[in-house]
């Protein structure tokens, strides 16, 4: 075994000392500084659930472990579709599907273990499987995590190989959702040391597969309900509509042929489930140089969706009508390297990995109807949509659309770094980073009503099959399928290189410390291939109308509105953070920071639509964090106070923006600049009067402010307003009281609560609504021995409909909303 002690080495190292006979609360050792140190002597904001910790919640996949987290809330409509935020630093949720390869960068990095896995569009969701603990840094990190650590990171540390010992452990359990469907689980790890001390391996495999609880219930829709045809009224939020290009036209002459979902109709439609396996292989070459590699590779299956129709007169709050069938494969291999030890006096890190993502998912479009003014050229008569007639005749096809989209994502990584002794007064981390990530999406948006190309000519031209623009790099040169009105082969390509330093010097040793950071950064984020409709491929028809090869809007030859059009979006410079630290005993820490952040801007795919209103480049956003905090353990240990005050100023704010009286299309805008003021602590206390219990809980105050409007192509918020994803407060306070219940047998009951605030669901004004609060209920009963566990819990007891995510894009709000109330059993068994 190595003599020494990395960053790196330390990953798995915790000292649980809760619940034991001397009260005393948790420490966690976490390398959030690149270094290992307990969280209580970084200079930093942390939040760490510890692998204890972890097991008690039964964190499994992306949405456990936010619930748990105050200041920090996710959007996005699904497994595999969550997007992060953090301190209320959001404008708005993407739709994945559409838009995916034209989204904005993550504001929040997300980490596996050394590796950033942050993606355009939509984050990793990894299965929280053997993990060691789940690091929350709060707040720019841009000097030791780059780009994407604008607003905060999440770092995944899972269990390394032990070298000494043969483990094995199985774990599993059943639950039942009211009114949904039955979930189970099961998980077995296994450590192996092959050469006791020297080379161990250790294999993680697991597979969860979470019953429905939504309903896709009957209903019907035709053409007539498109936004042609229909007067201005107000959204669910009260911002009126447009009126459609034939308000007021005399229909009684046109045959609206309907669609239904007889055949889709289903109880508990959207189940899920998450199978994969994890193997780390360690191998201690010498007393000075250690080596890991690990592969995961995971699959996720989910049907139907995870958002309901509140506006539905149904006897079932949890029900929507879908007319296509909704469904997503999401599968991942990742590698991993690590190869760390010591050049003199220098501790080494060297870690790279390859992932490789593939998605695909088929989405109802049927919802489009509701703003899609130009869908009836599709699949009506052209006789029907000629605006001039105040009395159309003809015929209009069923409305059932969908989109088929494809993804396959490749992101290649390399950190090196090097950081001196840990005792040294002055001491420093400095290195290189390089990532290269490509991103390949297509979509094909079906309307079936367009294939009757023999009996019925539908629209004004008749649509032949949709394919490439004549040079165009794109992924598939074939010819679309019959029905593809519209779609996108994109290839987006986001480069990053960083260079970073950070420095700390004692200036009292042990009490007063400053320490001062930078990053260099190089950031280049390009796409290529073909955005094209039907019209593109109609004999005689100028392409360039109708679609947009981007090869070619994007070479640095093109002027939009008078504008050159640059080949790419780059981000170059530094950004600092400094740092000044009191310890004035050993149970105290108090600290202030200034730092900086980040997100690149990207180039717009529609760039120039809308009457030039869709800029061809998206600008940098930018963040600057003004902190003060506190880390204290008072009473002998027996509780804990950590907390941080923070005001943020952000300029040029991005957002990501469906508005059809500009475009059609999904574009990227800044939106306004915006100041977030907070503070956030959590609390532990473990009573000596009391061994066995232990009471934790945590807070997040927010007070989020747009102060001006920086000229994006649709309306904004006013200032004064909030932003979106911010609630005011949340909290949450868990107990746990564990007692002897015989010489072999300890029991423990464990009841939870969990609040949010309301908040707003985006900036832009025409999708923007509010989110109710919502409070939640849990609780837990158990025994454990030295070689098994089983526990009966009960989850979201009050049956609460927590809005998660709301989406008005298609002028229909769709709520995403979390689990109703379940029970359910759980156990382990150690071999």
């Amino acid at each position: 075994m190595n003599k020494y002690l990395t960053g790196a080495s330390l990953i798995a190292l915790s000292i649980a000392l809760e619940n034991t006979a001397i009260a005393q609360v948790e420490e966690i050792v976490v390398t959030a500084t690149k270094r290992a140190a307990s969280t209580q002597d970084i200079p930093v904001a942390v939040q760490a659930l510890g692998e204890n910790t972890l097991e008690e919640l039964d964190v499994d996949v992306f949405s456990d472990y936010l619930l748990q987290l105050p200041g920090v809330t996710a959007g996005g409509s699904g497994p595999g579709q969550g997007t992060i935020y953090i301190r209320g630093l959001a404008s708005t949720t993407p739709n994945l599907t559409t838009a995916g390869v034209a989204g904005l960068a993550p504001n929040v990095a997300l980490y596996f273990d050394e590796q950033p896995v942050t993606q355009v569009g939509r984050n990793l969701d990894v299965y929280a499987a053997d993990l060691n603990r789940i690091e929350v840094l709060p707040g720019p990190q841009g000097t030791l995590f780059g780009a994407s650590s604008q607003a905060g990171t999440i770092r995944l540390i899972t269990n390394r190989p032990n070298f000494d010992e043969f483990e094995a452990r199985a774990s599993g359990g059943v639950s039942f959702t009211e009114g949904g469907e039955a979930s189970e689980k099961l998980e077995l790890v296994i450590n192996y040391p092959i050469v006791e001390g020297k080379l161990a391996v250790r294999g993680v495999f697991y597979t969860d597969n979470q019953g429905g609880y939504i309903d896709n219930v009957a209903g019907t829709r035709t053409a007539a309900e498109s936004a042609r045809f229909q007067s201005s009224t107000p959204r669910p939020n009260g911002v009126p509509t447009s009126d459609g290009f034939q308000a007021g036209a005399d229909l009684s002459g046109v045959t609206f042929l309907e669609t239904n979902n007889l055949e889709l109709v289903e109880d508990n439609f959207n189940d899920a489930s998450y199978d994969g396996f994890r193997l780390a292989l360690g191998y201690d070459i010498d007393d000075d140089w250690s080596f890991f590699v690990t592969h995961t590779r995971q699959q996720i299956d989910s049907e139907g969706v995870f958002f309901i129709d509140p506006e539905l007169d149904d006897d079932d709050d949890l029900s929507v009508q879908r007319f296509s069938r909704d469904e997503i494969e999401d599968d991942f291999d990742n590698t991993s390297w690590t190869l760390e030890g010591r050049l003199g006096a220098l501790d080494v890190v060297y870690t790279g990995a390859f992932l490789n993502r593939d998605t695909d998912q088929t989405v109802d479009y049927t919802d489009y109807l509701f703003v899609g003014q130009y869908l009836p050229y599709y699949i009506c008569d052209g006789s029907v949509t000629y605006p001039g007639d105040a009395a159309p005749s003809g015929t209009c096809q069923p409305p059932n659309l969908f989109v088929d989209s494809e993804t396959e994502t490749e992101v290649f990584t390399h950190e090196l770094r090097f950081t001196t002794p840990e005792e040294n007064r002055l001491r420093s981390t400095f290195g290189g980073f390089y990532s290269d990530q490509e991103l390949v999406e297509r979509n094909n948006f079906t309307y079936p009503g367009s294939q009757f190309a023999e009996s019925f000519t539908p629209g004004v031209f008749g649509f032949p099959q949709n394919g490439a623009l004549p040079g165009s790099s794109v992924s598939d040169p074939n010819p679309r399928p019959v029905g593809v009105i519209f779609f996108n082969d994109i290839t987006r390509t986001d480069k990053q290189f960083g260079l970073f330093a950070e420095v700390t010097y004692d200036l009292i040793p042990d009490t007063l410390s400053i320490t001062g950071g930078a990053r260099y950064h190089d950031v280049d984020v390009r796409l290529r291939g073909s955005a094209n409709s039907s019209f593109g491929n109609f004999g005689g028809v100028d392409v360039n109308n109708f679609g947009t090869n981007l090869d070619t809007q994007f070479d640095g030859t093109q002027v939009i509105n008078g504008v050159q059009v640059p080949e790419g979006a780059e981000a170059e410079g530094v950004v600092f953070k400094g740092n000044i630290s009191w310890t004035p005993d050993d149970t105290s820490l108090f600290y202030f920071t200034y730092s900086e952040g980040f997100r690149p801007g990207l180039p717009n795919r529609p760039a120039g639509a809308g009457n030039g209103a869709v800029p061809a480049v998206v600008r940098t956003d930018e963040v600057t964090n003004y902190e003060i905090g506190w880390k204290l353990d008072l009473f002998d240990n027996s509780v804990r106070f950590n907390g941080n005050a923070f005001f943020v100023d952000i300029q040029d704010l991005q957002t990501t923006i469906f508005d059809p009286t500009v475009t059609n299309l999904f574009f990227s805008d800044n939106a306004a600049d915006a100041e977030i003021w907070g503070i956030e602590g959590d609390v532990t206390w473990a009573p000596p009067e009391v061994p066995g219990l232990t009471v934790t809980g945590a807070f997040s105050i927010l007070d989020t402010e747009i102060t001006e409007l920086v000229g994006a192509s649709v309306a904004i918020a006013a200032p004064g307003e909030d932003l979106s994803y911010a609630p005011s407060f949340q909290g949450n306070l868990r107990a746990r009281y564990e007692w002897d219940y015989s010489d072999d047998i300890v029991a423990h009951i464990q009841p939870s609560i969990a609040y949010s605030g309301s908040s707003f669901s985006d900036v832009v004004l025409i999708n923007r609504i509010e989110q109710d609060d919502y409070f939640l209920l849990g609780f837990a009963f158990g025994i454990r021995t030295d070689k098994w566990s089983a526990e009966i819990f009960g989850e979201n007891l009050t049956d609460e409909r927590a809005e998660l995510n709301n989406s008005l894009v298609f002028d229909r709000e769709r709520t995403t909303i979390n689990r109703p109330r379940t029970w359910g059993v759980r156990f382990s068994v150690d071999f």
